[in-house]
């Protein structure tokens, strides 16, 4: 049902940044939400469905955050937008919620007398107030009320029922869906905003009592991790221990998940007679789908540590640390959090991008995020490693394998450093403007958050596991298992659909060392990196004969591959563009075929150069 024609009430939250709103609406909504665009760009829009104690319903909107309605970004337009009935599709709120977080009212009171100018109905939210009573910070929540002239409640959005008193808040509010006159803003003079500071100083001394905040404890920790050297330093020790994780915590789940796709092959081929069931299901999908299921611990490793730095509030710290460097290479420290996010998967990475203002920042970083290595990459890298990089340690104490995964992850990201230079120096590099940043407070990981994103990670490897991976696999088979001889059985596979099709394209790939098998899988790792593994475990195992088949596809890859052409299809895969998804996402936020089929043909002649220059370099080393 459509925003102008649903009967329930409409209630807008909105707050700063980092002040657990959207925490605060996935307590209140549960699954009971559903997400799209808004009309004509390309910002998200969150919406859900609440329950009141007394059994009505309410809507509920999750508006991007935003510091003041003088909105710079798409986001903040968007929200200011929405408030005064200038989003079309949307009509104004019966109810404005605005969430402040309670160790940080300084920063958020200023919004908060803002909106009150609008002269919609509002309530103020005080999240975080479980933080708030460990720092000894006291708000007087009835003196709040009376000064702002609004109702105030305290919440803690990361703990069950720690919206009850919203909750009945709301339910005693008796809103009611109805259409309500756009309210009148201007923008804020320099006059106007010194008056709001000293309103939010005169409303701070009356209502927060807190220790002296002359010293802060978490200061030393900034000192150091904002330091220029020791910071820099730091983050690149914290990013070494992550890739030396990935490899040593997962060795055991990984050879649990294979010895059980290697048992489940062996139990279906023995009890099934020799036909095309049995090769679909032995040679196709266990053998295809198995191999891309085993990397599961490591890509669950690599977002643990992503998850936590972001919960800790380490992340914004690192981009504010890399705004100096990232600004002699035309960006801003902005984008470091939107290329961080590409570590996991380059699409929210890209939609992360509507957070810069600078319409040139925000493009270079959307065309260099897929050379950040996403976690689809992450399964070709450890097969490929684990055939040809011995286990052993450097020093005593470093995983070699740990330390070859750390050089292709700053392999990309160097490359991405270079390719923004360039662009920049194409485009017309813009004045670098310091970046204005706040810093959250220190606090540790949230459990059960970590463990509902892992879940949600888990889950969305493994539905692409059930689906486009076990698809492509399937079709992969079929491909290389027909046509069938004339006496009806499978001719050898360099005789299929696929054999002639990896031939076929061979020889574009032939200065880069790649045989037939390695150009096949290429083609289906359009779709998803992952289905590059997959179909590689599908074509060697209906290329075996007798034993082999069941045999593991690392052995395979270490006896029948040179170091040459391994080496050279990892730099290829780093360079590589990313999935069909990814390139119609940069379409979408772009609003153009040219910039995504630009992006995608720059990363194929990278990759294409960076992969044969590895290979002749390998060949004349003596590697081939």
């Amino acid at each position: 049902m459509s925003a102008t024609l649903s009967q329930e009430p409409l209630v807008a939250l909105l707050g700063t940044p980092n002040c657990g709103k959207t925490a605060l609406f996935n307590l209140l909504t549960g699954s009971r939400q559903k997400v799209a665009n808004y009309a004509g760009v390309t910002v998200e829009r969150k919406e859900g469905s609440v329950p009141l104690p007394s059994g009505r319903r309410l809507r509920l909107l999750d508006l991007p955050g935003a510091y003041s309605l003088n909105a710079e970004s798409e986001d903040e337009v968007v929200t200011r937008g929405v408030l005064l009935g200038d989003v079309e599709g949307e009509r104004v709120p019966d109810l404005l919620v605005c969430v402040c977080d309670a160790t940080q009212l300084q920063l958020n009171l200023r919004l908060v007398l803002e909106l009150k100018k609008l002269g919609q109905p509002m309530l103020l939210a005080l999240n975080m107030s479980d933080l708030a009573e460990k720092q000894r910070i006291a708000v007087d929540l009835q003196r709040l009320s009376e000064l702002l002239g609004i109702p105030v409640v305290r919440t803690v959005g990361v703990r069950r029922g720690g919206a009850n008193e919203l909750l009945q808040q709301l339910d005693a509010a008796g809103l009611t869906a109805g259409p309500r006159a756009p309210a009148k803003w201007s923008p804020s003079s320099l006059d106007d905003i010194v008056d709001t500071h000293k309103q939010v100083r005169h409303l701070l001394e009356q209502v927060v009592q807190s220790p002296s905040l002359d010293r802060r404890w978490d200061e030393p920790f900034d000192r150091l991790l904002l330091h220029p050297v020791a910071g820099l330093a730091i983050l690149a020790a914290v990013l070494f221990c992550m890739f030396q994780a990935v490899f040593i915590g997962a060795e055991a789940p990984m050879g649990w998940i294979e010895d059980g796709a290697t048992w489940v092959g062996e139990w279906i081929g023995a009890a099934m007679a020799d036909g095309p069931l049995r090769s679909l299901l032995v040679d196709g999908i266990i053998a295809g789908v198995g191999g891309v299921l085993v990397f599961l611990p490591q890509i669950l490793i690599l977002f643990a540590f992503i998850l936590a730095l972001e919960d800790s509030g380490y992340l914004p710290r690192a981009a504010f640390l890399l705004d100096r460097f990232m600004g002699k290479v035309g960006l801003s420290g902005r984008s470091f959090i939107p290329l961080l996010s590409s570590f996991a998967c380059a699409i929210p990475g890209i939609m992360a991008t509507r957070t810069i203002p600078n319409r040139h920042d925000r493009l270079v970083t959307i065309l260099i995020a897929p050379l950040m290595t996403c976690s689809a990459r992450l399964p070709v890298y450890a097969l490929l490693i684990a055939a040809f990089i011995p286990t052993q340690t450097v020093g005593g104490v470093f995983s070699l394998q740990g330390l070859v995964l750390f050089g292709l992850y700053l392999f990309g990201v160097l490359g991405a450093i270079v390719v923004a230079f360039v662009l920049n120096k194409l485009f017309g590099r813009n004045e670098h403007h310091p970046l204005l940043l706040e810093l959250p407070a220190w606090k540790l990981p949230n459990w059960r958050n970590l463990s509902l994103g892992l879940y949600e990670r888990a889950k969305i490897f493994l539905r692409r596991v059930g689906g486009i991976i076990l698809t492509m696999t399937i079709v992969i088979w079929a491909l290389s298992s027909y046509p069938l001889g004339a006496d009806g059985k499978p001719l050898p596979i360099t005789e299929s659909f696929a054999g002639m099709l990896g031939k076929w394209i061979q020889p574009i790939f032939a200065p880069l060392g790649f045989d037939w098998q390695i150009c096949i899988a290429l083609v289906p790792g359009m779709a998803a990196r992952e289905v590059a593994v997959g179909a590689l475990g599908t074509v060697y195992a209906l290329s075996a004969e007798g034993d082999a088949v069941e045999a593991a596809l690392i052995p395979i890859l270490a006896q029948q591959w040179s170091i040459a052409s391994a080496l050279a299809l990892l730099a290829w895969f780093v360079f590589a563009p990313q999935c069909i998804s990814t390139i119609a996402i940069v379409k979408r936020e772009t609003q153009s075929w040219k910039t995504a089929l630009g992006m995608t043909g720059y990363l194929f002649a990278l990759a294409w150069l960076a992969g044969a220059a590895t290979y002749q370099i390998a060949v004349w080393a003596g590697l081939g």
